[in-house]
C-alpha cells in the first residue's frame, strides 16, 4: 500500500512540476525517411516509459504493444499522430497514469500530457 502511494504520490509530483517536454527521436537523415504509424506508436510508448521511472516503474495499457492500428491514436491529417493512453505499475493492472504523446512523421515526439487520469465530461 505504502509503494502505491509513494508512485502515486511522485507521477502527481512530477506531472505538477513539469510542463509538456519535447523528446526526439534518432534524427531522420535529410527529413527524406518518414516513420509510419507503428513506429510512431513504439516512440510514443518509448517516451512514456521513460517519464515515468522506465519499465522498472511503468507499463503502458496493451493496446500500446499491439498492432499500431488498434492503438489508442488520432491522425492530425498534417503528418502526426497523437496517443491517448493509460499507464500502470508493474505490479498492479490499475491504471494510475494517462499519457497524451504527439509523433510527427519526422520522427519527433512531444509529450502534451503525463499525469493522472483526467476525468472525461
Amino acid at each position: 500500500m505504502l509503494k502505491q502511494i509513494i508512485t502515486v504520490s511522485s507521477v502527481v509530483f512530477f506531472a505538477l512540476t513539469t510542463n509538456s517536454l519535447p523528446i526526439h527521436a534518432q534524427p531522420v537523415p535529410g527529413n527524406r525517411a518518414l516513420i509510419n504509424l507503428g513506429r510512431a506508436e513504439n516512440l510514443a510508448r518509448q517516451a512514456a516509459e521513460h517519464i515515468n521511472g522506465g519499465l522498472q516503474n511503468y507499463r503502458a495499457q496493451n493496446s500500446m504493444y499491439g498492432p499500431a492500428e488498434r492503438s489508442p491514436h488520432t491522425y492530425d491529417g498534417h503528418g502526426s499522430w497523437t496517443f491517448t493512453f493509460k499507464g500502470h505499475s508493474p505490479d498492479s493492472n490499475t491504471p494510475t497514469v494517462e499519457s497524451v504523446v504527439t509523433v510527427s512523421r519526422t520522427g519527433i515526439v512531444h509529450i502534451d500530457y503525463n499525469g493522472p487520469i483526467r476525468s472525461r465530461s
